[in-house]
């Protein structure tokens, strides 16, 4: 997905140990809150879905 090109922004671009969740600026909490107000406009519904879909699959990476 296009949301993980802000991983390109970190120095290393990948690190097993980093969580992405409030750390790459497209995963922050505040992002999340604009993915959730895009779930009230027909037009975003689905992408707004798929973003908040990403964020939870991230979250449960970083910790479960």
């Amino acid at each position: 997905m296009l949301v993980d090109l802000d991983h390109l922004l970190a120095t290393p671009i990948f690190d097993k140990n980093r969580c992405s969740i409030n750390f790459h600026p497209l995963h922050t909490y505040l992002a999340c809150g604009f993915y959730i107000i895009g779930l009230f406009f027909k037009k975003t519904r689905v992408i707004a879905l798929a973003l908040l879909f990403h964020m939870l699959t991230d979250f449960i990476d970083c910790y479960l």
